[in-house]
């Protein structure tokens, strides 16, 4: 089982996207569709994908969500928006519980990196998280490299919580690699902390050269039982299609044993999202 570990969906693109309002993300102010979606990856021979939510930051996106997740059978799990300071997080994840389709339900997440400092030390997003982790569900971590550090403190804090890294934590991928290693390794030592190496195609700036190290590097922090990958489709298109961005990435990673390998392309997303 191939799985795609982080993909985006959405219908309409002037209803609140706010991110897409970069003239430079012109060209993803349209629909993105599962059936486009299903028709790359069967060109790419990707079996299975995550389906993540895009930014909108309302609630009614993940019911849409979860509609998709039922009805398609490609997507095998979903990520769905909360904000984890609300004193009431039990009750909107009870929500999503309660929606068609909510066994597709693997994991939240919030927008971390558009938050200050220290965010994920704040007491009350500490027990949103607990609340999160209470209900059996990934965090999905989108974070700064100057947050990485506080990451690390809430991970060793909240052991019961599986967290995992999107992007890599958003490297400079033109900065020496020891740079971003020095940052990760006291998130990575943390056992409950997987990552995704996903939207490294952008931030190679189109060159597929610089992900390698970064790719080598994450397996040797994280190990291939707690690595995935992931397209980070459709803002991958503003680098390169569907199947040339998977393929990039699978050839960006170093030399692994079958076990390996199978792990990175699909067994560790499908344990963790239970895809």
């Amino acid at each position: 089982m191939i799985v795609d570990a982080h993909v985006h969906l959405w219908h309409d693109p002037a209803r609140g996207y706010r991110w897409l309002d970069d003239p430079v993300r012109a060209a993803l102010r349209r629909p993105f569709t599962a059936p486009e979606l299903a028709a790359e990856m069967g060109a790419a021979g990707v079996d299975r994908a995550i389906l993540v939510e895009a930014g909108l930051a309302q609630e009614a996106e993940a019911g849409e969500l979860l509609a998709l997740a039922e009805k398609h059978e490609q997507i095998g799990g979903v990520v769905a928006w909360i904000d984890p300071s609300r004193p009431d997080l039990a009750d909107v994840l009870a929500r999503y519980r309660a929606l068609p389709g909510s066994r597709w339900l693997s994991g939240v997440r919030a927008h971390v990196s558009r938050q200050h400092e220290p965010y994920l030390d704040r007491a009350e997003v500490r027990r949103g998280l607990a609340v999160v982790a209470a209900e059996g569900l990934v965090f999905d971590l989108v974070a700064r490299p100057d947050q990485l550090a506080s990451a690390a403190r809430a991970a060793r804090d909240l052991p019961e919580l599986t967290f995992v890294l999107s992007h890599l934590g958003f490297p400079a991928l033109r900065d020496p690699t020891a740079n971003w290693v020095a940052s990760v390794t006291p998130l990575a030592a943390c056992p409950n902390v997987l990552a995704k190496v996903s939207g490294l195609l952008l931030l190679a700036e189109g060159v597929p050269a610089r992900m390698a190290p970064y790719a080598a590097a994450a397996v040797d922090l994280f190990g291939a039982d707690r690595l995935m990958l992931g397209s980070d489709w459709p803002q991958c298109l503003l680098a390169a299609g569907y199947p040339d961005t998977w393929d990039l990435l699978v050839s960006a990673l170093p030399p692994l044993g079958d076990d390996d390998r199978a792990a990175i392309l699909g067994g560790t997303a499908t344990r963790v999202y239970r895809s």
